[in-house]
């Protein structure tokens, strides 16, 4: 552009001094079209000042606009592992949401089936203390009780009840009571028996082959299944002897009160659990 400039100068005073006479008018307008294009020129070069400002600053927004490009790229990318991540998490969270739904289900239905067992043993164990307690109703005030433990019916006859003094040998009466005991164990085909037998803490003195309480209680005990099973007819897989001597007293009182209840026979009936058991295994 100044090259041009230089040019027309160049040539303008080559036409003023080619003029041998230039008139004062054509004088003025040459000069007012030199001043009209220097002015013009001055233009141009601002002009061109601000064109190269403008594009050295849109270069520098446009380096900037792509660094934000790839920055908010690698957001994107970090954000889109991010998010498969949690998706990942998401879908493994609710299969094992929906596993764990599946084994509630389970053990609740496995619950409700132990439930169900257990509220038939009660209900068995109670029609059984009923049915026993109608059967021996004649014999529970001589020293006869049927009450309920841990789920299985106790029948306790104290020791006066079934054998004389420091016997073995069950007398009339205890015959009795057996048999109606009997006649009731003999209907319940589902009742294993636990016969014990239980002694007071005084010692054992002159009665032969009976060395000591342990032998007094156990020797009681197997009196009592011989007769259910020989005379009575329970069937003998069905029952269990067992001599406890003097060490499970229900009066640990040092009376003679306390020592008549210690000295007994506890039949313990309990109904087949079979089911429940294989419940609780599974």
């Amino acid at each position: 552009m100044k090259n041009k400039l230089v040019l027309f100068a160049a040539l303008f005073c080559f036409v003023l001094h080619s003029c041998v006479i230039m008139s004062p008018k054509k004088y003025k307008a040459l000069v007012a079209e030199r001043d009209s294009l220097s002015m013009r020129a001055n233009a141009l070069v601002d002009t061109v000042a601000m064109l190269r400002a403008d594009t050295a600053r849109l270069h520098r927004e446009i380096r900037e606009a792509q660094g934000n490009y790839q920055a908010l790229k690698g957001d994107y990318s970090s954000l889109n592992d991010k998010y498969g991540a949690l998706n990942n998490n998401l879908s493994a969270s609710s299969s094992k949401v929906n596993q764990l739904s599946a084994d509630l289900k389970k053990r609740e239905a496995r619950l409700k089936e132990v439930e169900d067992a257990l509220r038939k043993r009660d209900e068995a164990t109670n029609a059984l203390k009923e049915k026993l307690q109608k059967a021996l109703l004649g014999f529970q005030q001589n020293g006869l009780t049927v009450d309920i433990r841990n789920g299985k019916v106790y029948v306790s006859l104290t020791d006066k009840l079934l054998f004389p003094s420091g016997s073995i040998v069950i007398d009339a009466r205890g015959k009795q009571a057996l048999s109606q005991l009997a006649a009731v164990l003999n209907k319940e085909t589902d009742i294993n028996i636990a016969v014990e037998g239980h002694t007071d803490d005084k010692k054992v003195i002159n009665l032969g082959q009976i060395k000591d309480n342990w032998d007094l209680s156990v020797l009681r005990s197997t009196s009592v299944c011989r007769y259910l099973t020989e005379v009575e007819k329970v069937d003998p897989h069905r029952l269990t002897a067992t001599g406890k001597s003097e060490y499970q007293p229900i009066d640990p009182a040092n009376t003679t009160e306390a020592r008549t209840r210690n000295r007994r026979i506890e039949i313990i009936l309990s109904p087949k659990l079979d089911e429940l058991y294989n419940l609780i295994k599974q």
